[in-house]
């Protein structure tokens, strides 16, 4: 533990599920944190005091409120962007405004944030972005707008990689299966048929995505870079 003692980290998406396992990993792992939120001010509260990080309300989907803040953060060791969203249904009953907003939040959100931190980032730095499986595979209908919002994450990453790996920067994608948060309980409806293509037959645990994450964020994930980190139970095998 405490592989990252003194490191100043971001995590955008922190107050709840896979978000608040990171920030609670990189707190004990030494880091000096700040994590947004975007809805759950009490939840926020409560990880902030635990971990004595600070939180602070920002909507994800506002490209300028965004980098604004990252701005004000000044040079960042780590930038976590785990904020997101999901919508499902049949794309031709689908809102556009709905399908915009989710691409906002999930695409160029995540550029803009990723970018923003890079102007300022220490040599050596590190992004990791939280994308999903369903970047490589989507084996149920409905999804197909969240699908294109995870598959545009790796190229991002991709990209970013070879624009920022002179200075050392390492910008990484972690695509987790189904985890159990607010979002995807393993009680939910869809789980039986997740389950059923699973090699590793449960959700994951957001313990376990933070776990990937605190390595990809420490000093032994130097050489690992643009590359997408599968953590899926075989979802996708």
């Amino acid at each position: 533990m405490n592989t990252l003692t003194a490191k100043k980290a971001l995590v955008l998406g922190g107050s709840r599920g896979i978000g608040a396992a990171i920030v609670n990993r990189l707190s004990a792992e030494g880091a000096y944190l700040t994590f947004t939120y975007a809805g759950s001010a009490q939840a926020a509260k409560a990880l902030a005091d635990s971990t004595a990080s600070q939180a602070v309300q920002v909507d994800s989907s506002e490209r300028d409120q965004l980098t604004a803040f990252i701005d004000s953060q000044g040079p960042l060791d780590i930038l976590v962007i785990n904020a997101g969203t999901l919508l499902m249904g049949d794309p031709l009953t689908l809102a556009a405004d709905d399908v915009d907003r989710m691409i906002d939040i999930n695409v160029r959100a995540p550029y803009h944030a990723a970018v923003a931190a890079a102007r300022q980032m220490k040599d050596g730095g590190r992004i990791i972005v939280i994308g999903s499986v369903n970047g490589d595979r989507m084996p149920m209908a409905g999804a197909s707008a969240y699908a294109l919002t995870k598959s545009a994450l790796q190229g991002m990453v991709r990209g970013l990689a070879r624009d920022l790996g002179e200075r050392g920067i390492t910008v990484n994608n972690v695509q987790p299966g189904p985890v159990d948060t607010d979002m995807n309980p393993a009680e939910g409806p869809f789980s039986e048929l997740m389950h059923s293509f699973m090699a590793i037959k449960r959700h994951g645990k957001p313990e376990e995505i933070a776990a990937l994450v605190a390595f990809l964020a420490g000093p032994e994930a130097g050489y690992i870079t643009g590359a997408q980190h599968t953590i899926d139970g075989g979802f996708g095998a």
